[in-house]
């Protein structure tokens, strides 16, 4: 029985959509690799417990107690997803797509859900980082759209493949809690200074939120792109910052994305924003690539 528990344990985890299973008192009762990679909570985080208030939006339609199928505000069915809106654990707001089967037992009585979900990369929102509605951070963020739907155009002509390598420094929330923002602030335009002197000719990094940076790399494979990620890591490590004489050692969470065919520019943004946040969940300090659709 336990070796039928774990294959079925390890065929959930290898499924790339994110899978919850919940009981009738709205606990999760299962919850796989992908739904952690897609929302930042761990399993053991969950498992057992009523669902986190971030989540309720994902998981919200798992608690009907009847057999009626939930709706969309269009009043579509569930059959190919409804679009919600949730909270990741490190704050950031994800659009997803949401699909619920109801579970019956041998005589058709409800005794659960199961919600499958995915990250909407199709919506045509380019994401990006919070900024707190710092109308300098807004700023740079539309200047760097700017230049990415440039450069994302010029490769559907014909033009050269291009990355994105999206960065969070991992110190950057617990600074501000305990210096306040002037000293996070500070901190960023360090590391961003530290950055600028190690990028490729012709490359561009931008403030992308209150704590992240995206970096438009012309590396022309992945395996360049994932090499210049760590060497930018590297360096984040040896930035030095001081405040009021403390030495605040510095890490940096790095997402990469190498552009491909037959994808849009927010899905290409979606995957850099994955990885990063993947990169978090795996402890920070921490470099990784989401291949492409189909890629290895």
């Amino acid at each position: 029985m336990a070796d039928r528990v774990e294959l079925l344990e390890a065929v959930f985890d290898s499924l790339p959509e994110g899978i919850a299973l919940v009981d009738l008192q709205s606990r999760v009762i299962l919850w796989n690799r992908a739904a952690e990679t897609i929302t930042g909570y761990a399993g053991a985080d969950l498992l057992f417990r009523p669902v986190p208030e971030k989540l309720q939006p994902l998981l919200e339609y798992a608690d009907w107690k009847n057999d009626q199928q939930p709706r969309n505000k269009a009043g579509q069915g569930p059959g190919r997803g409804t679009l919600v809106e949730f909270h990741h654990r490190m704050g950031h707001n994800l659009p997803a797509m949401v699909r619920i089967l109801v579970v019956r037992d041998g005589l058709g009585k409800r005794i659960g859900s199961t919600v499958l979900f995915h990250a909407a990369e199709s919506m045509d929102v380019l994401p990006h980082g919070e900024s707190g509605e710092t109308a300098t951070i807004e700023a740079s963020q539309a200047d760097m759209e700017d230049r990415l739907v440039n450069v994302f155009d010029d490769h559907a002509r014909g033009g050269p493949p291009f990355g994105l390598l999206w960065i969070t420094i991992d110190q950057a929330h617990q600074l501000r809690q305990t210096h306040g923002e002037q000293a996070c602030e500070s901190m960023m335009a360090t590391v961003r200074h530290t950055l600028t002197h190690a990028l490729r000719p012709g490359e561009d990094i931008s403030r992308w939120g209150t704590d992240e940076f995206l970096v438009l790399s012309h590396e022309r494979t992945a395996e360049m792109l994932i090499g210049h990620a760590r060497t930018l890591a590297g360096l984040a490590r040896t930035a030095e910052f001081r405040w009021w004489g403390d030495r605040v050692s510095l890490t940096a969470s790095i997402g990469a994305a190498q552009v491909s065919a037959d994808e849009s520019l927010a899905q290409l943004l979606f995957r850099a924003q994955s990885a990063m946040l993947t990169s978090i969940h795996n402890g920070g300090n921490h470099v990784t690539l989401t291949p492409a659709s189909g890629g290895h």
